[in-house]
């Protein structure tokens, strides 16, 4: 009779949430802001802070190398050769994210999402330290391997990190939680900029310090980390840890709000029942995830080639041509940093309210509207003295309207695309095609440059305008739904499309999943 009263003590929790409505959390809790903060800091925030610290110290990177040269072969070193090595230091960094991006979703299943956030430190430390030795050992190829281990770290971290963030946060808060990827990517962006001015660690001398400072929120991280739970999806779904995920939703959500997310996972994790997690390879024979994968891969590789990437290579000479002499130009870098910062912020609030799939549309098509100004602003800069100004707006519209779409929503929609079992393998395959965007537009951009000039932007308003196109009549809004809801509607359409075909040559109707007798 007492084990009896002990089970039914047990059980109390879940009769209690069949008799109770649910209650949906509109306000994220403090120890669920404070986890956000600690996996984004040593995620996707070096993603950022490794992006764009590297190109303060170019001069000074760029003489350091010929004095080694001078030093091991008593000549100066040709000016192609040295192009041509500080184009490996530079682009290495991608295909270092390629890597980790191919290894995030294996780790992420076997190590826990939490676990391989602390294990991805050690590609930081590492990266830091090669850096920092470079210049008092005199070897520069330690630049080009730090660089390397530093992208294996970014390709981890915005892998796992949008994974842990995605599975922690309660459904009426997914998207607002899941733009802290976004966010702090562009505050590590803007962290770097900052930190390059020649005031703090841009002089010539601090160049080995500044690319090392990259140690900093990795050791945040480890220190800080460790006091959080982990995805509490991970550890009923994957681990079948029962308790432990309850603490870890009471701990996220407080004890009177997580009953209703522990629902959600309970249905997912029945739905997963003896399935096991699917490898990137097996998503590519699925029928049922057609849709959502061929998303995933149009809205990864075109974020990086919807121009960008463009936008900042001219706005030097945008602000060069607006009269900004040439030594404050990094001031005004520090500028559209701090516009993509606030527009990723900006959109954190609108998420919940407008929703995913107005703000990808809208941003996609703005930018498509900023591209035709850009080319007319650009073709005509130097008939007026007040047209630079005009690019200069361009510029920074450009920015407004990419992080306000598809640089904070992308990621979040590969999150709820797909369940538990797939996920993983989900973003190894977007990363996989990020990265290799980001790093075939850093080989050919430079070319196309050269060869369309400002009628470049022409081929981005293409683009932009197909992916508005795509994502309005193919991706459903996924705010506020379960991600069994999403999977179902995407099941649902692909049923209707099958109908037609299932219908025998007299015309009598016959079920899709069955045989015509």
């Amino acid at each position: 009779m007492g084990d009896d009263n002990e089970d039914l003590m047990e059980y109390q929790p879940l009769l209690k949430d069949i008799h109770e409505p649910k209650r949906q959390i509109k306000v994220p809790s403090k120890c669920l802001v404070f986890a956000v903060w600690a996996a984004c800091i040593g995620g996707t925030f070096q993603y950022g802070y490794n992006l764009s610290v590297i190109n303060a110290p170019t001069k000074a990177v760029q003489t350091f190398i010929n004095q080694t040269w001078m030093e091991r072969y008593n000549t100066e070193i040709s000016s192609q050769l040295l192009t041509f090595l500080w184009s490996t230091i530079v682009s290495i960094f991608p295909l270092g994210g390629l890597v980790g991006a191919s290894l995030g979703g294996t780790l992420a299943i076997r190590f826990g999402r939490k676990g391989t956030l602390l294990f991805n430190n050690t590609f930081a430390l590492l990266a830091a330290l090669f850096m920092g030795l470079s210049y008092p050992t005199s070897t520069f190829e330690l630049l080009i391997i730090g660089r390397f281990l530093a992208g294996v770290n970014a390709g981890i971290g915005i892998c796992v990190q949008a994974l842990y963030l995605g599975e922690m946060a309660p459904r009426a808060l997914r998207g607002a939680m899941a733009m802290g990827t976004s966010i702090f990517i562009t505050g590590g962006i803007l962290t770097g900029q900052v930190i390059g001015l020649k005031e703090l660690l841009g002089g010539e001398e601090y160049w080995p310090i500044l690319l090392s400072t990259t140690c900093i929120p990795a050791i945040l991280q480890l220190l800080i980390l460790p006091w959080f739970p982990e995805s509490p999806r991970y550890l009923l779904i994957d681990r079948g840890d029962e308790v432990a995920c309850r603490k870890a939703l009471m701990w996220l959500h407080g004890a009177d709000n997580y009953h209703g997310e522990q629902e959600d996972m309970e249905r997912e994790r029945v739905s997963a029942a003896g399935i096991k997690p699917k490898k990137p390879w097996e998503l590519f024979t699925d029928g049922r995830l057609r849709w959502q994968l061929l998303t995933v891969i149009l809205l990864n590789g075109f974020q990086q080639l919807n121009g960008i990437n463009a936008i900042y290579f001219y706005a030097d000479y945008v602000f060069t041509q607006a009269g900004i002499p040439a030594d404050k130009i990094p001031y005004a870098a520090v500028g559209t940093g701090a516009c993509e910062c606030i527009t990723a912020l900006t959109c954190g609030l609108l998420i919940e309210s407008l929703g995913r799939r107005v703000l990808i549309i809208g941003g996609y098509t703005l930018m498509s509207l900023w591209c035709v100004c850009l080319t007319i602003t650009l073709t005509f800069q130097e008939s007026s003295p007040w047209v630079p100004y005009l690019s200069m707006v361009c510029v920074f519209m450009f920015i407004l309207s990419f992080g306000l779409g598809p640089g904070g929503v992308t990621n979040i929609l590969t999150t709820e695309l797909f369940t538990q079992t797939t996920r993983p393998a989900a973003y190894m395959i977007g990363g996989s095609v990020n990265w290799t965007s980001f790093f075939f537009i850093g080989m050919v951009f430079p070319f196309i440059v050269n060869g369309l000039r400002q009628y470049c932007f022409l081929v981005f308003l293409v683009i932009c305008c197909l992916v508005a196109t795509y994502i309005f009549f193919v991706v459903p809004e996924t705010k506020n739904k379960t991600f069994l809801e999403i999977q179902s509607e995407f099941q649902s359409r692909e049923r209707k499309k099958r109908i037609p075909a299932s219908s025998t040559a007299n015309g009598h109707y016959v079920h899709a999943d069955m045989n015509p007798t």
